[in-house]
């Protein structure tokens, strides 16, 4: 690629990337100041997704059903999606109660497994059992957690992504003012 086309590469690039962290940095503002804004926002987003999923997928079944024998299947895919999305946009509360219900089984039993997975390091002689057993010990006790206050569970959750999502942000603010940087040093003849 030679100098002027990665300048003219740069030039339509490096905007959109600035767009994109300044974009992250205010939905963790939001995550952070507004949670429940922000959870009504991904559930809204989710539900939509989740329509317009749902709506190509029966619209492929459909258009292939004379040389795909499985296109029933993909049908009730797109249906179940369809539904799922309707349900998240009539009922969010509902549907990010869910969500954390999913994230609570999960922990729970992926630390269980961690339990199981620990015991049997400690009699195969490892030292590091129990580190293992402590962080499996910890999923368990943050699954309950979000069972027992699902309420404080989502903004915990929501407060994680936010600090991600602020942090992802100005991380990729300062990639958008060094892609304009190498481009004002290659324009001027320097080396990038």
């Amino acid at each position: 690629m030679t100098s002027s086309e990665l300048g003219a590469a740069v030039r339509t690039v490096w905007w959109l990337v600035l767009v994109r962290g300044v974009l992250a940095i205010l939905f963790g503002l939001i995550a952070l100041f507004s949670p429940g804004t922000a959870l009504l926002a991904l559930v809204i987003l989710f539900g939509v997704y989740a329509i317009i999923d749902g709506v190509m997928a029966i619209v492929l079944g459909v258009r292939h059903r004379t040389v795909e024998s499985h296109w029933g299947w993909q049908v009730a895919q797109g249906a179940v999606s369809v539904i799922a999305g309707i349900i998240a946009l009539v009922l969010p509360g509902v549907t990010a109660l869910a969500v954390l219900f999913v994230i609570a089984f999960w922990s729970i039993v992926s630390g269980l497994a961690g339990v199981m997975q620990a015991f049997a390091m400690r009699r195969q002689g490892s030292s590091t059992w129990g580190w293992a057993l402590a962080g499996a010990v910890l999923s368990v006790l943050f699954g309950i957690l979000l069972i027992v206050q699902p309420g404080a569970g989502l903004i915990t959750i929501l407060l994680f992504v936010g600090w991600f999502a602020v942090v992802f942000g100005v991380i990729v603010v300062v990639w958008a003012f060094r892609l304009r940087g190498a481009l004002s040093a290659a324009s001027s003849g320097h080396d990038v």
